[in-house]
């Protein structure tokens, strides 16, 4: 039914929740779907951030926490976006990983700095990072999920409807559409949101006056810890020396605009 034969009040409605619910994202001109409102997804990141980093230790002094606390005003900053900025330093030797929340919550396990090595390689994590908060990649991804789950009830009541199904056929029926759901659109969105990130963290990166090329390092030396990951397909992430090769493209093109 197209819109021109709805009620003029339904249409109107229809509308609305397209424009509001669609949104470009600042930095590469990418348009995404972010349903939820801001300060939902805020406050949903100030509970996440409280109870993950309750799960280790805080470092809350020394040369490390310092690092931390200096390239991540100066990371936030960059993006130019004015939340209430958090960075966490864990003690968590054993994970070599960090994050940013929705409302600019950034924790940074201990175990990654031995992989950053200096400031400038912590500097393209925690950009990274806060790409993936300015960019709204976790409304988005809640949006995606919102959808795939109105498919799938959608496509059980279609199997109702049809009649005569039994519950083997719904359940190949119900699995083939997860599998399609999941490798055809979820897992090659998360790509996309990474290699976003990756672009916007190089942009801060920049921005911030730190030395770009240690991004591509940072990759490589990822490389290193996973030799035997799975097929790019069969990921949420790029693989990393695929990384590593985009964002030495990409350097000359940012440091360029980031000048002019």
């Amino acid at each position: 039914m197209i819109a021109s034969q709805l009620r003029p009040g339904v249409a109107g409605l229809l509308a609305t929740i397209l424009l509001t619910a669609c949104s470009v994202v600042p930095e590469t001109g990418r348009y995404q779907a972010a349903w939820f409102p801001e300060d939902y997804m805020s406050s949903m990141g100030v509970q996440a951030y409280a109870e993950e980093t309750a799960r280790y230790p805080e470092i809350k002094s020394g040369p490390d926490y310092e690092m931390l606390q200096r390239l991540g005003k100066r990371i936030a900053e960059a993006s130019g976006r004015d939340y209430d900025w958090e960075f966490k330093l864990l003690d968590a030797p054993d994970v070599p990983n960090a994050f940013c929340l929705p409302g600019g919550k950034v924790a940074v396990y201990s175990g990654i700095l031995p992989i950053t090595r200096n400031e400038d390689g912590l500097a393209a994590v925690v950009g990274h990072e806060v790409a993936h908060a300015t960019s709204y990649h976790g409304n988005e991804r809640m949006t995606q999920k919102a959808i795939a789950a109105g498919v799938a009830t959608a496509a059980d009541l279609a199997l109702d409807g049809w009649g005569g199904v039994s519950d083997e056929e719904r359940a190949t029926w119900m699995g083939a559409l997860g599998m399609a759901t999941e490798y055809g659109a979820l897992l090659p969105f998360s790509r996309t949101h990474e290699a976003e990130a990756d672009e916007i963290g190089l942009r801060f990166l920049v921005r911030a006056g730190y030395d770009p090329e240690e991004a591509p390092r940072l990759w490589e030396r990822m490389a290193e810890l996973s030799p035997d990951r799975p097929a790019e397909f069969m990921s949420t992430h790029p693989d990393p020396l695929s990384r590593a090769a985009r964002l030495r493209e990409l350097i000359p093109k940012i440091v360029a605009e980031e000048r002019q």
